[in-house]
């Protein structure tokens, strides 16, 4: 059974439900474990949307689909290749991503995101579905100028790490089997792009899996799958939507 989770704003207080069309079923407690219905229930319109889920961390993979391996003329790596995005890039659906204050090129990278639901350390590829908690919509946002402008170190994180430059949303579904999955990302009313998860270089599983024995996953905690073809750079006016169906359409402004 999918179930749409969402985080909102309410009255002065930070709440968490079920979206279902335009009504949400209020929950509480905690999300990842064993959260109650309250019994009430709103329209969506009554609510500011905030971001799903407050991860304590972001990981982000690189070089993880084919296709777009292929075009750069990059091999599939043997193990997955990722780093991190810090939590002051976090920004919620309808959120407005802010051009830096520093000068470059900004693009756009729709993304399937893992939401991780309960501690997971050392777990086998078998076991890895068990503790995926579901997937939400990200866009990765990115200063592309910046990764290679000092050649003797890589800035990856300060690209991908600015204010509001991890958009999430609109909800966390459970219940969707990924590999039957489609990212598009669409600039402008233009779809750039249009891709099957299934072309995952390492699979959800096979992600959850293999970082886990590098450290621990903790509910919350967010993995974004990587990109594919159709990457392109946006300039500030331009609205960008990531949508995935069963998921839904994370839409954000760039200003």
């Amino acid at each position: 059974m999918i179930k749409r989770w969402i985080r909102f704003h309410h009255m002065d207080a930070v709440c968490f439900g079920t979206l279902e069309g335009e009504k949400i079923r209020v929950y509480e407690g905690d999300m990842f474990n064993a959260p109650e219905p309250t019994g009430k229930s709103m329209h969506v319109n009554e609510v500011q949307m905030l971001a799903p889920v407050v991860p304590g961390k972001i990981l982000a993979m690189w070089n993880n689909f084919h296709a777009l391996g292929k075009k750069l003329g990059l091999e599939p790596p043997p193990e997955p290749l990722y780093l991190i995005k810090t939590p002051n890039s976090l920004l919620a659906p309808g959120g407005t991503i802010r051009k830096p204050l520093c000068d470059g090129k900004v693009v756009f990278e729709g993304e399937l995101a893992i939401v991780i639901g309960k501690t997971c350390f050392d777990v086998s590829e078998e076991e890895a579905p068990q503790y995926v908690f579901g997937f939400t919509c990200a866009n990765d946002v990115t200063v592309a100028d910046i990764i290679n402008r000092d050649p003797t170190f890589a800035q990856w994180c300060r690209a991908k790490g600015f204010d509001t430059f991890c958009p999430l949303g609109p909800v966390i579904a459970t219940g969707l089997d990924p590999a039957m999955l489609v990212v598009r990302t669409i600039h402008n009313n233009e779809v750039r792009q249009d891709y099957p998860v299934n072309d995952m270089v390492f699979s959800v599983a096979q992600l959850v899996s293999k970082i886990s024995k590098d450290m621990t996953l903790n509910p919350g905690d967010v993995l974004l799958c990587g990109t594919s073809v159709g990457v392109g750079s946006m300039r500030p006016g331009s609205t960008i939507e990531v949508e995935i169906d069963g998921i839904g359409k994370l839409k954000n402004r760039f200003e």
